[in-house]
């Protein structure tokens, strides 16, 4: 048997490789679009709580990206208290393999990646669903997928505002600081959650809340808006959905199911349903179903993660690592 070797990169090597903001979006357009096609398998996330008084559980992501030729398995803990350590609140690590021979093929650090990949989503969606013309931006939570969030979102649209906050004020500040020098424009940091979203043209709900209590109020949403609400525990109405014209999801399949999601409760109570469901991400991206198609449409888009972003993702880094020398081989077998 010839030698086999899983290539390594690690948190430094991804930075180091600096993806652009076009390089992310066009590797999640394409799994999205390779999903809408009916070329990938996806297995909806399995959850590992190790202990409810750790306040955390572990999600385990599959899936199969034919156009790729790449299988993945990605493992991330989402921990709220990890602030309290100094930690992000997610680590990942995500295996990419053969999917002929099951081959290992490499072992990435998919904590950047899970914040990549999930701001990459909300800016996918808003391409498809949000209007046009979209000129402030009102973004709840300042964990890591919220600064891709704004960063990508803001590279497509380039807003006139853009209104953040989260629980802490230390955290929204420095939150705030970074967009300022990041992006070069004034962030508009709000002590309370209705300054940050009402009338907002495009709203991200990204809370990170310890159990669900309705913070989002649906009367604070203006006809015509895109809402993203995707925090592990909801922060929404039961109404919110009512005044939708277009509800989206990235995966009809782990979005039915499981214990935790922002619309757990409006399956429950089947306000979001294959009926009233308009379509998967996946579909409009590919053409297969209209995205917008008016300025008076009230659109939202529930994404519970994809592992197909991840491996997209995690492919595209691999080729840039290689191309650019960065990285390790590891000797398998």
């Amino acid at each position: 048997m010839d030698p086999i070797y899983i290539d390594y990169l690690n948190a430094f090597d991804i930075e180091a490789l600096d993806l652009g903001n076009d390089e992310i979006l066009k590797a999640i357009e394409t799994s999205l679009g390779a999903q809408g096609r009916g070329e990938t398998v996806i297995e909806p996330r399995v959850h590992l709580e190790p202990d409810p008084s750790f306040h955390g559980h572990f999600n385990v992501l599959r899936g199969y990206v034919a156009p790729l030729g790449l299988a993945g398995i990605k493992v991330v803990g989402d921990y709220v208290d990890n602030y309290k350590l100094g930690y992000p609140s997610e680590f990942g690590v995500l295996n990419l393999f053969d999917p002929r021979t099951g081959v290992p093929k490499a072992i990435l650090d998919a904590t950047v990646i899970t914040d990549m990949r999930t701001g990459a989503v909300t800016a996918m969606g808003a391409k498809h669903l949000a209007r046009k013309g979209s000129k402030v931006l009102g973004h709840i939570g300042a964990r890591g997928t919220a600064y891709w969030n704004v960063r990508l979102l803001d590279h497509l649209f380039d807003f006139d505002e853009i209104r953040v906050h989260s629980r802490r004020p230390e955290s929204r500040d420095a939150f705030g600081t970074k967009l300022e020098q990041d992006l070069g424009k004034k962030i508009i940091v709000t002590d309370n959650w209705r300054d940050c979203v009402e009338g907002a043209d495009i709203v991200v709900e990204a809370s990170r809340l310890s159990a669900p209590e309705p913070m989002l109020k649906t009367e604070w949403i203006k006809k015509g808006a895109f809402v993203v609400p995707y925090g592990t525990m909801s922060a929404i109405e039961l109404s919110l959905t009512d005044i939708m014209d277009k509800l989206v999801v990235d995966d009809w399949g782990q979005c039915k199911g499981g214990k935790f999601g922002s619309l757990r409760a409006h399956v429950e109570a089947g306000k979001l349903s294959e009926d009233t469901l308009h379509a998967e991400l996946g579909q409009i991206v590919a053409g297969l179903k209209p995205g917008r198609q008016s300025d008076e449409e009230t659109i939202l888009l529930w994404h519970r993660g994809l592992s197909l972003s991840d491996i997209a993702l995690g492919s595209a880094l691999l080729d840039k690592a290689k191309a650019s020398n960065i990285g390790q081989r590891l000797r398998f077998a």
